[in-house]
């Protein structure tokens, strides 16, 4: 895979500078026709999700945490921030929910349990999933490979594909209520 940087070269940015790259990308690039566009951003509430909610004025944020407090924490900072930046549809995503013993197929809770789904609650916002920890999500992303390719039958691809039919069901059931408005 070819990159803007040599491998181990760090990126030392300040925040305008990231703003600056965000909003040249925004701007510069032909999108074209699109369904949808995902921007994966860092975890809390730093420059880049300021300047994407400004600039894309998104409908839709999806807030990921882990089942631990201290993810919840910074978490639940992110789904104010989205309430604050009038994001209209907010949903949680509680990642590294449990890992699947590859010997056994039992699901040891490493990192706690519930988090996700007790935040969304808390917050009055859809829970989305929870996703558990493969290691085969490991292997296949190293070489390159979504796992919802490569195993289609497994839990995790399961879960992504019951989170993105749940984010399609409430994005559109939005965007029909808001019409008949």
């Amino acid at each position: 895979m070819v990159g803007m940087l040599k491998n181990g070269q760090p990126l030392i940015w300040r925040g305008p500078m990231r703003s600056k790259v965000i909003n040249q990308f925004l701007a510069d690039v032909e999108w074209g026709k699109l369904d949808y566009l995902i921007a994966d951003l860092p975890p809390g509430t730093g420059d880049e999700i300021l300047t994407i909610s400004q600039q894309m004025k998104p409908d839709y944020a999806v807030i990921v945490t882990t089942p631990q407090q201290v993810s919840v924490i910074d978490a639940e900072r992110a789904i104010n921030m989205a309430k604050k930046l009038e994001i209209p549809y907010i949903g949680v995503v509680e990642n590294m929910s449990g890992f699947v013993c590859p010997h056994c197929s039992e699901v040891l809770n490493i990192f706690g349990e519930g988090g996700g789904k007790k935040l969304a609650e808390d917050c009055g916002v859809p829970f989305l999933g929870a996703i558990p920890i493969d290691i085969d999500v490991r292997i296949l992303g190293d070489k390159g490979i979504p796992i919802v390719l490569e195993k289609p039958a497994c839990e995790v691809t399961r879960v992504f594909n019951l989170i993105v039919n749940l984010i399609e069901e409430n994005y559109h059931e939005e965007l029909l209520t808001s019409s008949k408005n």
